[in-house]
């Protein structure tokens, strides 16, 4: 029987949707040596240990927080990735002996893809991105593509950092103009799911859809906010399975 091993590197990595995902797709293909696992690290530094303990990896997942980490240990990188600077697939090629490690950004094609099937992206012109991390980048990736306008709000501002502004700087002005509101923080993920990101939600304009990257829990405190204010919602579930079809799709190039 062929086996191949796949997962899933992060932390935390409780309640993923990943493995069950991957373990329908292997049973609907008749995959029956197929496997998906979680391989939670509380650093990167453990990743060149996972791979010696784990030989005949035959692809990965990277989610929180490693999607900007994990590229000093890739030998390649799809250029969309290189661009994007984040990576969230990592497709395993043994060559001449060696095993090389190749990144990709299957994020981008997921959010994009998610977003078409329930909104006309060239009638979006203004945009903020709440949170500066690994996942935000697919977002501006996507906005970047359509020429939309926006901004990006993070804890922290350094002074070279363009369209980038803090919380506090977040104008109700500004929350009433924009057409998109995309949480791309972990801000109310399971466990701490009593959360969100600070801003002020009364401020939101109804024609505003209002997009959360977690599917975990299924409707987050942003969300619900969101929705007391009117506006459309949706949250990272079909962004995941999207994104988890293209990596499928890398894996077996």
């Amino acid at each position: 029987m062929r086996k191949k091993v796949y997962g899933l590197i992060g932390w935390p990595l409780e309640h993923s949707f990943s493995p069950q995902y991957f373990t329908n797709k292997f049973n609907e293909l008749n995959l029956a040596g197929y496997s998906y696992k979680l391989f939670p690290l509380n650093s990167i530094l453990q990743f060149p240990d996972l791979i010696m303990r784990n030989i005949g990896l035959s692809g990965l997942n990277v989610t929180l927080p490693y999607k900007e980490d994990i590229i000093n240990y890739l030998d390649h990188m799809d250029p969309e990735a290189a661009l994007v600077g984040a990576v969230n697939c990592i497709r395993f090629r043994q060559t001449k002996g060696d095993l090389l490690l190749k990144g990709y950004n299957t994020d981008i094609y997921g959010f994009e893809k998610s977003l078409q099937n329930k909104h006309d992206l060239t009638q979006i012109k203004h945009a903020v991105i709440l949170g500066n991390g690994g996942s935000s980048k697919a977002v501006k990736y996507i906005l970047d593509k359509y020429k939309i306008q926006y901004h990006i709000v993070s804890r922290t501002v350094q002074d070279d950092e363009k369209n980038i502004i803090t919380y506090e700087q977040l104008t109700d002005e500004y929350l009433g103009v924009i057409d998109l509101l995309v949480n791309s923080s972990p801000a109310g993920m399971w466990p701490n799911v009593d959360e969100a990101p600070a801003i002020n939600y009364n401020a939101i304009n109804q024609k505003c859809l209002c997009y959360d990257m977690i599917y975990n829990p299924e409707e987050t405190l942003f969300l619900n906010h969101c929705k007391q204010q009117g506006c459309s919602t949706q949250n990272g579930l079909d962004m995941l399975k999207y994104q988890a079809e293209k990596s499928w799709e890398i894996w077996n190039l």
